[in-house]
């Protein structure tokens, strides 16, 4: 998939922009939810992202039950959308396991994520 557009799911405002103009500053076309619902409803709107960076810990509809809504619906996810959960829980490995996720510990480091977008959404940079 070669494109430049990354979904963020984050509830906090502030890291959430701070992301956002980040990647924005780098080139990057950012799309934002601000929790898993709000997520899928980007998904179903077509033209999916290269990258999605998904907190786990939101309200409404949190970063786990995002995900087992696109295991549900595989339609939304085409086989090669990456998605880096970006989290400070103490044990993530599971979602790594589970869902084949990269794992990115908060507080991110700018260089991790530059990398990770780089190499998923790069391709024609």
């Amino acid at each position: 998939m070669c494109c430049d557009r990354i979904l963020i799911i984050e509830d906090e405002t502030d890291l959430r922009d701070t992301l956002c103009d980040l990647l924005e500053l780098e080139g990057f076309e950012v799309v934002s939810a601000a929790n898993g619902h709000e997520g899928l409803a980007v998904l179903e709107r077509g033209d999916p992202p290269c990258l999605i960076l998904l907190d786990l810990m939101m309200p409404v509809m949190n970063g786990w039950e995002f995900l087992e809504a696109l295991r549900q619906r595989p339609a939304l996810r085409p086989p090669d959308l990456p998605i880096a959960v970006v989290s400070a829980a103490a044990d993530l490995s599971e979602v790594g396991e589970r869902y084949g996720c990269t794992v990115l510990k908060k507080p991110v480091r700018i260089d991790q994520l530059l990398a990770l977008a780089q190499t998923h959404c790069g391709a024609e940079r």
